[in-house]
């Protein structure tokens, strides 16, 4: 009997691919820092600045402090953490922020790099925005956590409960950052910087929605405060921030309204508290 050949049919594996994730979309905010001249006698804007950007003559008020350790060792991993309360609002809004710098402009790169990191487009907890001021861009990644209060006005709660409820309401990604509960031990033995009584005025100029803020911080000496004032906006799109910002920067320096810096308003609150 000859020999018999069986045919047989042979599965070859076939490589298993994985599609990264897509980077974040960013939305977009241009903050512009103006002279302190742009302010009355009482602190508020001045009636040229308000009838330019038709802001009110009452603001909202605004409370606002940050949580670090004193070695401020959640600021040198680019995180944040805010506690604010506004006072026509029954919450206090605590955010939890990952900051990555901007380089040359490249936002893409600084995209990349927050989605090696584990921010990407599937994470619907934090939302990605451009922060665009005078020299730089830096990529903000937000996690807002609410928590309810019947506490009425700006005001906020001590600083134990504060720290109790920014502990409570921690994001899993700040949490486990370097390691296991690392971002949880280091909001453990932090303390408050602030808190600092802010005025927010919302105006608009050539079609667009305006804030003005004014941040009294104490000076660096500590012997009183001094106000830093943000002008802002926010868009959509890359080509709508930058074209409004050519345009809002040469209405503010045809005024002498501009100072030619970025702000720095949150690291000023760390470094003065």
């Amino acid at each position: 009997m000859s020999g018999t050949v069986l045919a047989g049919t042979f599965m070859v594996a076939q490589p298993v691919t994985t599609e990264a994730a897509a980077n974040l979309t960013p939305t977009y905010e241009v903050k512009f820092v103006l002279d302190q001249d742009v302010l009355n006698a009482n602190g508020a804007p001045g009636s040229a600045l308000s009838s330019t950007f038709a802001l009110p003559s009452k603001p909202q008020k605004i409370a606002v402090e940050y949580f670090d350790t004193n070695s401020q060792s959640l600021n040198g991993e680019g995180w944040n953490v805010r506690l604010r309360k506004k006072e026509d609002k029954s919450k206090y809004e605590i955010t939890y922020k990952k900051r990555y710098s901007v380089v040359n402009g490249d936002i893409d790169a600084a995209l990349t790099r927050a989605n090696q990191e584990g921010f990407d487009a599937s994470d619907t907890n934090y939302e990605a925005e451009v922060d665009w001021g005078y020299g730089k861009q830096t990529l903000s990644l937000s996690n807002d956590k609410d928590v309810k209060t019947s506490d009425t006005g700006a005001s906020l709660p001590s600083a134990s409960k504060a720290l109790e409820m920014v502990i409570d309401k921690i994001p899993g990604k700040l949490e486990n950052w370097k390691s296991t509960k690392w971002g949880k031990d280091q909001l453990k033995n932090s303390r408050v910087y602030g808190p600092v009584m802010a005025s927010k005025y919302e105006g608009s100029w050539n079609g667009l929605d305006i804030d003005v803020e004014v941040w009294p911080i104490r000076n660096a000496s500590g012997t009183g405060t001094e106000p830093v004032i943000e002008i802002s906006f926010k868009a959509d799109s890359y080509s709508d921030a930058a074209s409004n910002r050519q345009q809002l920067m040469q209405a503010l320096q045809a005024q002498g309204w501009l100072v030619p810096q970025d702000s720095l308003k949150t690291q000023l609150v760390l470094d003065r508290y």
